[in-house]
């Protein structure tokens, strides 16, 4: 049986790790730095209705799919020896692509605000963004809108 060096898994990790951190957020308080010093629209208005809800990460989880695949192909390749060796690398890694797959799902599900905007203009806007903002109906609120089409709403 062959060992799996600690330089391997540490390797392994810190990918998981990195990939991990590049979610986008969707919140209220955080901007891109293409969106950082251009001009945005903002229209005021009053929050009718703020629901909470469940932002979930992509449906193609490809970072967690490709780790989790190459780490179980990792683990796999110390299990038996010659044909056995290989099935069990195969074996590893499509269970290591399904449980890194199914947690960058679970990773990727935040707490979000359903809000219900009526602007000044008398449009009526649903926004949904993270719940990192209290934001209550009746509140008197802006609605930014970027460059990019981004829109948030902020106190």
């Amino acid at each position: 049986m062959r060992k799996v060096s600690f330089r391997a898994i540490l390797t392994i990790l810190v990918v998981a790790w990195i990939a991990a951190g590049c979610a986008p957020s969707r919140s209220g308080n955080v901007y891109t730095s293409d969106q950082a010093m251009r001009p945005h629209t903002i229209e005021n208005g009053t929050v009718e209705s703020v629901k909470a809800v469940i932002i979930e990460g992509g449906d193609q989880p490809v970072a967690g799919t490709v780790i989790g695949g190459v780490a179980g192909g990792v683990l796999g390749s110390t299990i038996g020896d010659g044909g056995g060796r290989k099935v069990a690398t195969v074996l590893g890694s499509l269970a290591g692509a399904a449980a890194g797959a199914a947690a960058e799902k679970g990773m990727g599900r935040r707490d979000a605000l359903e809000i219900i905007v009526n602007q000044d203009n008398g449009r009526t806007l649903v926004i949904v963004q993270e719940a990192d903002v209290e934001i209550l109906p009746g509140d008197r609120v802006r609605v930014v809108t970027s460059p990019d089409g981004t829109v948030r709403v902020s106190k």
